[in-house]
């Protein structure tokens, strides 16, 4: 008993070691990545297609959909909706949208065809053939952007200079919780630690080699040379497959420093656990190697599970002292300094708690390979999805 007691107290104590190593390798990031978002934006404002595939209803889904229409951008876009049926819940949201931005080309597309077990890029590969123009911009029908959205993307495909062509740009993003625990814990997470690991990732390889799910803009060229969106439509982390295929395609994926804004249901409890658990699987089979890593991430849990190991001996008192506030640091540099989210603040005090949790469900994702999105059950095999069943109303997920 002493000898198990004496190895989870050095296992801990080195796992906070490692994570005091990598919060400082995020501040070091963040501190390059403010720097280099800092340069100016080149003139460069082509014709733009936004894609956004849409299924059921998102919190505040409406001003999401309206912030895209409020841009001031030089070019000219389009917007185009694609949905599986016209009995869609979001329809409602999409004419009213028609009816009060009747300046903007914005159309829907019925996409009635299911061409895999991911069902936005089915609609997506739908949607593509009715896209105008040679740029393409994806994202997510909860993310709410700001006026420079559009500027800011497209001047990033003009502003690299690189051997290697743009070929996609992503974007950081914050998310804006809804007021249950499970919605704070998520949007402090997404600031904190999701967001960091990104910036971390970019100093550490020198460049991204996947994309995130808050801005795939693609030019044709770069779609056409990664073999398009059909072959996505069976994986669950598609925005991570594309911006990997872009990248091996000869094409280089920049992240802009335009940052947007997702909205996290009020998740009860069970449906953050599954929401969560999606999400981890889906890097887990992904990037192994770089998931795995992530156990270095949670300094302050190692610190925290260090203090009870030991008995709370002065050392992991000490310990703890020094993982604290340096986990604080990196939330306030990413979270308040580069994402501009003012809930930081407001829920830092639930920083232990989410990362606690976060080790948990780390922990967790080895255990399985299913996964639950928007009620239904599915196996994840080397990224791909296999659908088993439906779960009961009871059970059924916010997202």
């Amino acid at each position: 008993m002493y000898f198990f007691a004496t190895a989870v107290e050095t296992v801990t104590l080195l796992f906070t070691l490692a994570g005091l190593g990598y919060f400082l390798t995020a501040l070091w990031a963040s501190r390059a990545f403010l720097r280099r978002s800092s340069q100016t934006v080149p003139d460069f404002a082509p014709g733009v297609s936004i894609l956004k595939p849409v299924k059921g209803l998102d919190p505040e889904m409406y001003e999401a959909f309206a912030s895209h229409c409020r841009q001031q951008y030089a070019g000219e876009y389009e917007i185009l909706f694609g949905v599986s049926s016209l009995d869609d819940p979001a329809m409602p949201a999409v004419r009213r949208l028609e009816a009060e931005f009747p300046e903007h080309s914005i159309r829907l597309i019925v996409c009635p065809e299911v061409l895999g077990a991911n069902g936005k890029v089915s609609n997506l590969t739908q949607m593509l053939p009715h896209a105008r123009h040679d740029y393409v911009v994806i994202n997510d029908s909860d993310i709410r952007v700001g006026p420079s959205y559009l500027t800011r993307i497209l001047a990033t495909f003009g502003a690299a200079s690189g051997r290697e062509p743009v070929g996609m740009v992503t974007a950081p993003y914050r998310g804006r919780a809804h007021g249950t625990l499970g919605s704070k814990i998520e949007a402090l997470g997404i600031s904190t630690d999701f967001m960091p690991g990104v910036f971390t990732a970019l100093l550490l390889d020198g460049e991204i080699r996947f994309g995130l799910g808050s801005t795939l803009a693609c030019s044709r060229a770069a779609l056409e040379a990664a073999g398009g969106l059909a072959p996505l439509a069976d994986y669950l982390a598609d925005d991570y497959q594309l911006g990997r295929r872009i990248a091996e395609a000869g094409f280089s994926v920049q992240l802009s420093d335009e940052v947007v804004e997702t909205s996290v249901p009020a998740y009860r409890f069970r449906q953050f656990l599954d929401h969560q658990l999606r999400w981890a699987r889906g890097v887990r089979d992904s990037r192994r190697w770089g998931y795995a890593g992530l156990a270095f991430s949670y300094g302050l849990a190692w610190a925290l599970l260090n203090l009870i190991a030991s008995g709370a001996n002065l050392p992991s008192i000490a310990l703890l002292c020094l993982a604290l506030p340096t986990r604080v640091l990196v939330a306030l540099s990413v979270g308040t300094g580069l994402l501009n989210d003012r809930q930081v603040l407001r829920d830092l005090w639930l920083l232990p708690v989410r990362d606690l949790l976060a080790l948990g469900i780390w922990a967790w994702s080895f255990a399985a390979h299913t996964v639950v999105w928007r009620g239904e059950v599915f196996e994840l095999r080397n990224g791909k999805l296999n659908r088993l069943r439906e779960k009961t109303t009871a059970e059924q997920p916010a997202v």
